[in-house]
């Protein structure tokens, strides 16, 4: 899949910046992780500001993501694999 509106997502923020989605994930979600900028997530690569922070709830991803003249919003999608490939990284 290369276009992120072929998962299930729900939006938590919309026109957030960088820093605060990266603020609200840090607050509200006691597992995320710090990926760069490329970082390949359900096959689309995340744009942002470095260090691009990533979230974990149960089974879904919280994670920022742009799209082309709507802006950035802050994203929650069901991902275990994801979640296993993030978590296997930090080893």
């Amino acid at each position: 899949m290369s276009c992120i509106d072929q998962i299930e997502y729900e939006i938590i923020l919309s026109g957030a910046s960088f820093r605060e989605g990266a603020e609200y994930i840090r607050k509200h979600f006691g597992e995320h992780y710090e990926v760069d900028p490329g970082y390949r997530l359900f096959d689309a690569h995340l744009i942002g500001v470095p260090p691009v922070v990533l979230g974990v709830d149960a089974e879904d991803v919280i994670f920022p993501y742009t799209k082309p003249c709507r802006g950035t919003f802050l994203l929650r999608a069901r991902g275990p694999e994801e979640i296993a490939r993030l978590r296997a990284r930090k080893k």
